[in-house]
């Protein structure tokens, strides 16, 4: 479990860095839209298939402090990452774990939470957006995350599993 939340935690921070310098408004030059933590808290999840209640918490919270620190949506992406939590046991339980199905599942999971911050934006009108804005975001937040994961996913199965005691395969 602390090599899962030392995880989250250097995502989380790299999440908040990449975001101040990146720019990611539509037209701006970069390709790298980080969520970092989003793509952690989907390979976190083998450290907690015993204890998914603890795995849920910390989605929750990991939500809360994400919206504190970076959307000001006060629980908006605590509930929106207890969802992602979600899909992703469902991921987990039902998919084989190998390396071209975990990039196919962060592809699905950034999908996802970009289609439902799309969609609660356009319910409360909070500002405007189309789909070319909505496939612009998701298009230039794969690169980034997917590299991301690769890096992390290469991390993990090199720890020796005395640390994991769970391998992802």
């Amino acid at each position: 479990m602390a090599i899962s939340i030392v995880i989250v935690v250097i995502s989380f921070l790299l999440d908040i860095i990449l975001s101040n310098f990146l720019p990611y408004m539509v037209g701006g030059l970069s390709f790298f839209t980080p969520m970092l933590t989003i793509v952690s808290l989907f390979l976190i999840y083998p450290f907690f298939k015993k204890d998914e209640k603890k795995y849920f918490l910390i989605a929750c919270i990991l939500g809360i402090i994400y919206d504190l620190f970076l959307t000001n949506l006060l629980f908006f992406n605590g509930i929106l990452f207890f969802v992602i939590a979600y899909l992703v046991t469902i991921l987990y339980k039902y998919l084989e774990v190998n390396y071209i199905n975990i990039l196919l599942d962060i592809i699905l999971v950034i999908v996802c939470y970009e289609v439902a911050t799309a969609f609660v934006i356009l319910l409360f009108n909070l500002v405007p957006i189309s789909f070319y804005k909505l496939f612009y975001k998701i298009s230039h937040s794969l690169i980034l995350n997917i590299i991301y994961a690769e890096v992390i996913y290469f991390v993990i199965k090199a720890l020796p599993k005395k640390y994991t005691k769970l391998s992802i395969n």
